[in-house]
Order: structure tokens, then sequence, then C-alpha cells
């Protein structure tokens, strides 16, 4: 049985062609190469807009066998867990405000995530009141695709959450004059945290976007 990380998409539609912003294509792309070989990823409650959006951006990404299965559908996660036959009881919601932290003790298979943003706007609630069980990862916010390789680290890997080496709130720095600090937690890379391929790219243009009058 693969372990499954389905991730409902609450972001609005991009107004452009795309239809997904750059930062969420590439923490889609990212949660791909974090849930690793052996797992499915199933981004849900897309438009057919972004869904054809993310599809193509797989498309074009090089063909490994480290990564895991991606599926993109219109259905909600409820549709989409009945269709497939899985439990209520057998998808955890990863939720903040969870009583009990994800231990490798967990026998989960199936994960479920809300995009989280800043400032926190609790869309976690949304899902909360489906009846899922749930855990947390600790006090601070991570980015979804942070929380998704957590996960997979503690529930596939055997890795506590404490052992894990995170970098929260870090300050990426472009040269000695242009830096952005990042307001959530990471894990750590060496001293460096683990950004999606292309982030720090796409951060530095927006940055001096911010300069141009």
């Amino acid at each position: 049985m693969p372990f499954r990380y389905f991730i409902e998409h609450m972001e609005e539609d991009d107004a452009t062609p795309k239809a997904l912003p750059d930062w969420v294509e590439l923490e889609y792309k990212h949660m791909r190469m974090l849930a690793g070989s052996g797992s499915e990823v199933h981004f849900t409650h897309l438009s057919q807009a972004c869904g054809n959006s993310l599809l193509r951006s797989f498309g074009q990404a090089p063909t490994e066998t480290r990564i895991a299965d991606v599926f993109c559908t219109t259905k909600g996660v409820l549709d989409l867990i009945k269709a497939i036959g899985i439990p209520l009881d057998q998808v955890c919601l990863l939720d903040p405000k969870a009583e009990h932290e994800l231990s490798p003790n967990d026998t989960y298979t199936n994960f479920l995530f809300g995009v989280g943003d800043d400032p926190p706007r609790d869309r976690t609630s949304e899902l909360r009141v489906l009846g899922f069980p749930t855990r947390h990862l600790g006090p601070i916010q991570m980015t979804t695709d942070t929380a998704l390789g957590v996960t997979k680290l503690v529930v596939r890997d055997k890795v506590p959450l404490s052992v894990i080496p995170y970098k929260d709130c870090p300050t990426i720095v472009f040269n000695h004059k242009e830096s952005v600090e990042m307001p959530f937690r990471y894990i750590a890379d060496g001293d460096e945290p683990r950004l999606p391929p292309g982030m720090r790219e796409l951060l530095r243009e927006d940055l001096n976007k911010s300069f141009d009058f």
C-alpha cells in the first residue's frame, strides 16, 4: 500500500494563462520530490485551469525514479477518498491545532494538508470540521511542502519530530545588500533551509520587482 499525500488546493486562480502562481507551482513540484518513490501525491479541488497548468509543469520536469506519482483532480478530497475507497478515519489531517503531534508510532499511510499562508488564516479549519483524525508538526508554521517532507520523515523514515534539523524564519541572503526573511520553519540542509528548486531565484526576482518604479 503506497503512502498517499492529499493536498487540498485553497488558493485562488491566478489571473494569468498559467493559473497557478509561480511559488505555488514550485512548492507543489517540490512535494513530489519530498514524498519520494513508492508514494502518491494527489492535488485536489483544483480548477480545470490549475490542473492543466500543474500537469504541464510536471511534464517539463525530468523523469526520475525517486519521485512520487502525482495526480490532479477537480474533486474535493472527500469525494476523492470515497472514490478510492479509503475510510475517513484512515486519513490523518495535519492540523496545527491538533492535540497530539505526529509520531513514528503512528500507523497512518494517508495524509491531508491544506495550503498555508502568512499571516495564518487557519485555512485548515475548513478541513477540520470534516471529521478527520488529526496530528500536528510542532508549534511553528511550515510551508506546505515542508510539512509534507517532515511527515514523510516521521512516518516513513521513523525520525521523531524533535530529531529533524530545522531552520526557523531563515534570512535568504543574495548579496551584502539584498536579503529576505522567510516567516516559516524549513527542514535544514546544513546551514541552509531546504527550499524548492527555483524558489531562491523567484524570491530574488520578486525582491527586485519591489524596487521597480
